[in-house]
């Protein structure tokens, strides 16, 4: 089905500028896949040795090939865009989460709108409540992928607290454990894990993708930090129940 504006003409997309910073990814792809659909004009940045990756796109989006923690790229990647989708990826122990964050931050332009992802582990006011299990496969993760020198899952949180303190148009969804397969729908979200809602911990990529797409256009969204799963979810079921 074609997806139509809100004045009920056209794409919503259509006439505007996304730039995709991580486009390669899994996640960066559908959301790469998912602004065309729209009509989106789409500027999508990646590492030099992962353009590859993009070749499904070819002559329909522009490739800004470079570190995304590198402000030059950034700065030119994200000029004149309306938006800013940003897959917040802390590899390595350089502090490549809250780089790209900050440049994102500083080169935006003021009025754009900028959709950050990350997991669950974020917390943005400390009311988050998680399992024991959780907590555990957390901080052990967290410890032997940092003395791996693989990821540091600490600049994710400093990534964060940068965007918090921002006083742009931003969104920071975090997610839930991802699979693979068909769209199940718009995932549905709360402030706060740990809320029943989201018991489920799984949400189809895909549908990762759209939230963060549709995100743009849901003034109700800025400066919020939605925790999300899939729709249909045995906890959103159950939830959708018990609203009905």
């Amino acid at each position: 089905m074609e997806a139509i504006s809100r004045d009920g003409t056209g794409k919503p997309g259509e006439g505007k500028r996304m730039c995709v910073v991580g486009a390669s990814g899994k996640l960066g792809r559908h959301m790469v896949r998912q602004a065309l659909d729209l009509g989106y004009e789409v500027v999508g940045v990646c590492r030099e040795q992962s353009v590859g990756k993009l070749a499904e796109f070819e002559g329909r989006i522009t490739v800004i090939p470079g570190m995304t923690d590198d402000r030059a790229v950034v700065a030119r990647a994200v000029n004149g865009c309306d938006a800013v989708l940003t897959v917040l990826v802390p590899w390595g122990v350089n502090h490549y989460a809250s780089g790209t964050a900050q440049a994102v931050l500083d080169h935006a332009r003021p009025d754009a709108r900028l959709v950050f992802s990350c997991g669950w582990h974020i917390t943005r006011d400390g009311k988050d409540v998680y399992s024991r299990g959780f907590k555990v496969y957390a901080a052990v993760f967290g410890k032997l992928a940092k003395l791996a020198r693989v990821v540091d899952v600490d600049d994710q949180v400093e990534a964060c607290r940068r965007i918090f303190a921002s006083d742009t148009r931003w969104t920071v969804v975090r997610g839930s454990d991802l699979e693979e397969g068909e769209s199940q729908g718009l995932p549905v979200w709360s402030r706060h894990v740990g809320d029943p809602v989201l018991a489920s911990n799984m949400t189809r990529r895909v549908d990762y993708a759209r939230f963060m797409i549709e995100a743009v256009d849901d003034d109700d969204l800025v400066h919020e930090a939605p925790a999300i799963v899939g729709r249909l979810t045995p906890s959103a079921l159950a939830h959708a129940g018990g609203a009905a």
